[in-house]
């Protein structure tokens, strides 16, 4: 079977099969589409709609544009990292990883499906600070995988200052 090694200058080369390591990216798009899938049944909808929101709200169209392209860049991000470094080497980058995905999924549930605007900007900046240390973490391992995370922390930037905006215009 063939393998492929992993190495950096810190860090001592790892060693997976070319058939774990399309898996393990299987895998970890696989955890990101199915929190993007969660998140989607929370879409925008008559009550979003119905919402007063700043005149540089980006039209609907475009989240469904947006989103999967940063969860792709985020399932690749983590594939890198876990395939550098495994959990062994990498637990608190992954499970930081885990936990924002987990926020992330959160924050469709609390302003689409509770139409709680107030706990879903609580999420998105308990999210936003768990994205920049993933960035910080991601980087020890590797600068890619961190790169790969900076337009996601940038949108996720975005959309809180969206989501403190459309709760102060309806409250």
């Amino acid at each position: 079977m063939t393998s492929v090694t992993v190495a950096s200058a810190s860090q001592p080369a790892r060693r997976w099969s070319v058939g774990a390591t399309w898996l393990g990216l299987a895998v970890w798009l696989g955890v990101c589409y199915a929190a993007m899938a969660f998140g989607g049944i929370f879409g925008a909808n008559e009550w979003y709609a119905a919402l007063q929101k700043p005149t540089w709200t980006p039209p609907n169209w475009v989240f469904p544009v947006v989103w999967p392209v940063l969860y792709t860049l985020m399932g690749m991000a983590a594939w890198w990292v876990w395939r550098k470094s495994g959990f062994t080497d990498a637990p608190w980058a992954l499970g930081l990883f885990l936990a924002q995905l987990v926020l992330n999924a959160m924050w469709s549930y609390l302003f689409f499906g509770w139409h709680r605007i107030d706990l879903a900007l609580i999420d998105i900046a308990a999210l936003w600070l768990l994205i920049a240390a993933t960035v910080v973490t991601f980087c020890r391992h590797s600068g890619l995988a961190a790169g790969l995370l900076v337009p996601y922390l940038l949108w996720v930037s975005f959309a809180t200052a969206l989501n403190g905006a459309i709760l102060m215009m309806n409250t």
